[in-house]
């Protein structure tokens, strides 16, 4: 059984760790910095990195390739698509790779950036390791992508089961939330989420991981067909919005102003 663990990084960065606590092995994912992954080894020296798992190319998420790499032979997984330091294995849409004896399907995942995949595990537990593509009550930038591309990109992440236990890579969640209950402020999924995530916080607490299900309810980039957020997004942008795409691509212009 895999055990997930954050490890800080940066201002708002997680590491996720998967953890083989039987066999003392583990994997690091999006590992921008080598120096957490490092303490943690170094705290618990029973233990052996032997995979690294990319989602996409920023340096927030491979600048501790190389020393991780140097220092533990770790295999370092990433999207052939994008230039990914140290990689062993490139990976394309429905590869699948087993990891610490879970089985992970690539998706891709193009938005924030072109060649962005995802590792999804689907197992009695299923799990999502999205990277910048969805978070907590929001979705990443479009840093190489178009609004379409992240659309669709966001619509196969909602066809996993709702129980999906979802890892994104930041702590972006309140002021998501806060943009959320801008858009639909009548939306008491939202209210309560606001108030839960805001007490964490303040007691030092992660807001993640999330589920499918709770981001469903909650996240407007997930919510492009309620009425509520179409005319929340049409009235944002002056104009009424006739498709799913034109909401979505009002609400994220609309949030990277907010």
């Amino acid at each position: 059984m895999l055990t997930i663990t954050a490890l800080p990084a940066f201002t708002d960065n997680y590491i996720w760790l998967l953890q083989d606590d039987d066999a003392r092995r583990c994997a690091a994912v999006d590992p921008g910095d080598a120096a957490p992954v490092l303490r943690w080894l170094e705290a618990h020296p029973d233990w052996e990195l032997t995979n690294i798992l990319i989602t996409h190319h920023h340096h927030d998420h491979v600048g501790g390739v190389d020393a991780l790499k140097a220092a533990t032979g770790a295999r370092v997984y990433g999207p052939a698509a994008e230039s990914i330091p140290g990689r062993d294995i490139a990976l394309t849409d429905g590869d699948t790779l087993e990891v610490l004896g879970a089985t992970l399907r690539v998706i891709a995942v193009p938005g924030h950036t072109l060649g962005h995949i995802a590792y999804a595990h689907e197992g009695s537990t299923p799990w999502l390791l999205c990277g910048d593509t969805l978070f907590a009550a929001g979705c990443g930038r479009l840093f190489e992508g178009t609004a379409e591309q992240m659309f669709q990109s966001l619509r196969r992440f909602t066809a996993l089961p709702a129980e999906t236990l979802v890892y994104c890579t930041h702590e972006y969640t309140l002021s998501n939330l806060r943009f959320a209950q801008a858009v639909e402020p009548g939306n008491a999924a939202i209210h309560k989420r606001l108030q839960e995530v805001s007490d964490w916080r303040e007691q030092g607490r992660i807001s993640l991981p999330s589920t499918l299900a709770l981001e469903l309810q909650t996240n407007p980039f997930l919510r492009s067909a309620e009425p509520g957020v179409r005319e929340a997004a049409s009235r944002q942008s002056g104009s009424e919005l006739a498709t799913e795409i034109d909401v979505f691509a009002a609400l994220r212009a609309w949030k990277d102003r907010f």
